[in-house]
């Protein structure tokens, strides 16, 4: 396939009749199907040997006699007929080209009607059997090169049904491309709306569960994936509209060039058909002298030589485009899917690290609480044990206080005395020793209890992370538009 803008070669699907005197070969032409550049819009020939405003006065006036009557001039605006610009349809069915150009057919066919005619007139005294001849022959050539002239006509005008049904054909094609692309830029904005609520959603994490971990830095991919898939459908949706419209516009030149060629035919078939014997034949004089035509033999052709090479080439542009559509689809299908995929795949990576962490903080919890549990039973252990010390104590200081009125001599520091004495700061020793294990034991059930309460925080972050990914995201990102829905089918 041709790139567009590249020499293109028209392709005719009807095969081309033999040349004649008037119309030379299409191999003899300046223009030809091979090694064609892109469509230009022809100029005005610049051969023409009136001028075209004196033309156009003359042909917007009556068809039959009137450039040499004065009857036609002076007449009010209201009688005249209206300007082409005046009307006011959108599409017009033929140009003032085509209007001129059937003139044309008209005049030059009355002209030679007229000239046998006023040969014949003159010279019927003097020639009448020469001139009858003459007259003959020259019908019967005139008549030859009609029927080549439709001849060449139909060849075209096959060529020009052949482009207009492949044009529309093409066009239906790239319609359809479109359609399928808007379908698939709008199956985008479901995807690219539930990773923007996973971002928010997980913007109500606490703590130290705010992190930016893998799963975000995977959403914030997901979401600039599908905008950039968002942009490129954008752009070539923009494309296929320009293309479309460049499609209706050499498929309107190929339909008003066809118009123009079955008005031709119909004329050009209708003047071959025309025999001496034949009812509506008249005189119109001064036609031959009246050269409205706009276009030579090589001219007319290559008019719709242009005309096939612009729509070949808006064709093979749209086919390319069409290929291209289908090739972003595909891609764009692939991109967003495997996105879609590695952010899941990163949503149950997290949740499993963030499960086996909370089931730790649980174990550690219990543990924790298990501690604290027999804390409580060591202090007020302790705390007996100290109760438990205070009759002991008693019982020493008692005895030693009622030693104190002992008699005399009996006064007598003995080992009783000193064993009691030892006993008091024994049991003094242990009471003190017993209350620092107390105040000890206090301090360490603080601890845990602080420990406690900051597993139980870090229990409920965990647990607000795990409900918002586990429940609200992955809630979301159970269902994703399939592949025929990415890629405008559905």
């Amino acid at each position: 396939m041709e790139l567009v803008g590249s020499p293109l070669s028209a392709v005719h699907s009807h095969v081309r009749p033999a040349p004649t005197n008037l119309l030379p070969a299409i191999s003899t032409m300046a223009s030809s199907y091979k090694n064609r550049f892109p469509y230009y819009p022809l100029s005005q020939p610049l051969s023409l040997p009136w001028l075209p405003n004196s033309y156009y006065r003359t042909a917007t006036n009556h068809p039959m006699l009137a450039p040499f009557s004065s009857g036609s001039h002076g007449l009010p605006p209201s009688k005249m007929l209206p300007f082409v610009s005046n009307r006011t349809s959108l599409f017009t069915r033929y140009t003032p080209d085509d209007w001129y150009r059937s003139n044309l057919t008209n005049y030059r066919e009355s002209e030679t009607s007229r000239n046998n005619s006023e040969n014949l007139r003159v010279d019927t005294s003097r020639l009448i059997h020469d001139k009858y001849q003459q007259t003959k022959k020259t019908q019967m050539e005139s008549t030859k090169n009609l029927g080549e002239r439709v001849n060449d006509i139909e060849f075209w005008k096959s060529e020009l049904c052949h482009e207009l049904d492949e044009m529309i054909g093409e066009t239906n094609a790239l319609t359809d491309m479109k359609k399928r692309l808007e379908r698939a830029l709008a199956e985008t904005e479901a995807p690219l709306q539930v990773a923007q609520e996973c971002l928010l959603h997980r913007e109500k994490r606490m703590g130290i569960d705010l992190v930016h971990d893998n799963v975000e830095k995977q959403l914030f991919k997901e979401v600039d994936v599908i905008r950039s898939c968002q942009e490129r459908m954008q752009r070539y949706l923009d494309r296929a509209r320009a293309q479309l419209a460049s499609n209706r516009a050499a498929q309107h030149e190929v339909e008003k060039d066809l118009a123009d060629k079955q008005t031709a035919r119909r004329i050009d078939g209708k003047c071959h058909h025309l025999r001496n014997t034949s009812d509506g034949i008249s005189y119109f004089r001064g036609v031959e002298r009246v050269d409205a035509t706009i276009s030579v033999p090589e001219s007319w052709a290559k008019f719709t030589d242009d005309n096939i090479l612009r729509s070949q080439s808006e064709r093979a542009a749209s086919a390319k485009l069409r290929e291209d559509i289908e090739n972003l689809l595909v891609v764009s299908a692939n991109e967003m899917w495997n996105q879609f995929n590695a952010v899941n795949v990163a949503f149950t990576n997290r949740i499993a690290e963030t499960t086996d962490a909370k089931n730790k903080i649980q174990t550690h919890l219990a543990k924790t609480l298990q501690e604290i549990f027999q804390t409580e039973m060591s202090i007020e252990n302790i705390r007996k044990a100290i109760r438990d010390k205070v009759p002991p104590l008693k019982v020493a200081q008692t005895r030693l206080d009622e030693r104190t009125r002992r008699p005399n001599v009996e006064l007598c520091r003995d080992s009783t005395q000193l064993r009691l004495v030892n006993e008091v700061h024994e049991l003094d020793e242990t009471i003190q020793s017993l209350q620092q294990r107390l105040r000890d034991a206090e301090e360490t059930l603080q601890i845990l209890a602080r420990a406690k309460a900051v597993l139980e925080h870090d229990l409920a972050v965990k647990a607000n992370s795990l409900f918002i990914d586990q429940e609200k995201c992955m809630g979301m990102r159970k269902t994703f538009p399939c592949t025929a829905r990415l890629v405008g089918y559905i």
